[in-house]
């Protein structure tokens, strides 16, 4: 067996309860680290993703709240140093969408929650986990295809994704002489609980050869995992694309 490339590190994950949180929580552990989980309501998947993270053989803690209060992001950042031995990685990957066909139909309510969730809750949490961070370490944001495509039912969804690609690329710029790489990853279509909520989309044949159905969230995992490790030591202010073929400028 190879060399662990996450071996003791520290990570602490947003949304990771389900989809693509998920699946990058049990491929960091696999990998060797300590995953604390911030989620928002599901105990049950929660439960269970921590679960499957201790049987791998590693460290896990969960943290039911809301990203966008700024006490609760403090005492989670300061808790998971406390508990791990510090913050090696964050990954920002919590999210929610409310379709909408015409921009008269969306509701305030939803746009609200959307750009908290999303982005204003994403910089809330990397601000008070930020001085956690040291040298070597690195923050990942997901952000979404449709950030550069658009999407016509998801017009302020879009918006928020467009918005953390900013974040990622500004935060990188200040973080450089820190030695802290701050990177984001946009995938195309994946099959996952929130897509299948929204949508309705039926479960696909996962025979099929990956250009012509949704990822997995275990496909998309990897990039998350390429930009922790060490093998990306030169890339910061970046976004990878795995989105089955899809061409975007970005």
């Amino acid at each position: 067996m190879g060399e662990l490339r996450l071996n003791n590190k520290s990570v602490l994950i947003t949304g990771a309860d389900s989809g693509i949180g998920k699946a990058v929580a049990l491929l960091f552990a696999r990998q060797g680290a300590n995953i604390a989980i911030i989620y928002h309501a599901d105990d049950e998947d929660a439960e269970k993703t921590q679960n499957d993270i201790m049987m791998i053989g590693r460290r896990s803690i969960l943290f039911r709240g809301d990203i966008n209060d700024y006490e609760f992001c403090e005492k989670t950042a300061a808790k998971v140093a406390e508990e791990f031995g510090g913050i090696d990685i964050l990954l920002n990957n919590a999210g929610v969408q409310f379709p909408a066909e015409d921009i008269e139909q969306l509701e305030e309510e939803n746009i609200r929650k959307t750009f908290d969730s999303n982005i204003i809750g994403m910089i809330l949490l990397t601000k008070v986990v930020f001085p956690y961070l040291k040298e070597g370490g690195s923050v990942i944001n997901t952000t979404s295809a449709v950030a550069y495509q658009g999407h016509e039912e998801l017009v302020d969804y879009s918006a928020t994704k467009g918005a953390i690609v900013s974040f990622t690329r500004s935060l990188a710029l200040q973080s450089k002489s820190k030695g802290i790489r701050i990177n984001a990853v946009a995938p195309g279509p994946v099959a996952t609980p929130l897509t299948k909520e929204t949508f309705g989309e039926e479960e696909e044949d996962p025979s099929k050869p990956p250009f012509e159905r949704n990822a997995t969230p275990e496909e998309v995992a990897y990039s998350f995992l390429f930009l922790a490790s060490t093998e990306s030591a030169q890339i910061t202010g970046q976004v990878l694309h795995p989105n089955g073929g899809l061409i975007v400028n970005g």
